[in-house]
């Protein structure tokens, strides 16, 4: 498997409701940047499920609001900075994106590399084209044995960082 078949990089065709997919990922990490429970609840579907970087899983958007309200009151949680590797359908009103972030440290002003982590984000059309997450889970991204996917990733991700 090369490398960028192991950092999500292969190329698919477009969604065709990329836009929308991509607009709720990035809804995602603003909800979370902004601390706010509820803001990254909101784009989840009434029995949407999130599996976080430690392996903690909530289940129901209303939980998903009120177990991250909680985690936001009592953790300095990291910021993210991601990129969108693909978006591809799945099956008829469903579409799987995948993406890199790394996390800035509370306080912080640069990622740390051992938060690197890939986001998997299921997407269900709910009707009308009101797609909603499913299904967000943050694995962490080792890349044991292919360290320098690590470092090509904080990279790029500084370069998103940087004053333009």
């Amino acid at each position: 498997m090369s490398d960028e078949r192991q950092r999500g990089g292969h190329v698919t065709a477009a969604h065709p409701h990329d836009a929308q997919i991509r607009a709720l990922y990035a809804s995602f990490l603003d909800g979370w940047n902004r601390r706010s429970g509820a803001a990254v609840a909101a784009g989840f579907a009434d029995d949407g499920d999130i599996i976080g970087f430690d392996g903690t899983h909530h289940r129901g958007r209303l939980s998903i609001a009120a177990d991250l309200r909680a985690v936001f009151g009592s953790h300095q949680t990291p910021a993210y900075v991601a990129v969108v590797r693909s978006v591809r359908p799945v099956a008829e009103g469903v579409a799987v994106l995948i993406g890199n972030a790394g996390m800035i440290p509370a306080g912080g002003n640069d990622l740390d590399p051992d938060l690197h982590t890939v986001h998997t984000l299921v997407a269900v059309d709910e009707g009308r084209g009101r797609w909603r997450i499913s299904l967000f889970q943050a694995t962490p991204a080792a890349w044991h044995g292919h360290e320098h996917l690590r470092e090509e990733l904080t990279d790029e991700l500084r370069g998103l960082l940087a004053p333009r």
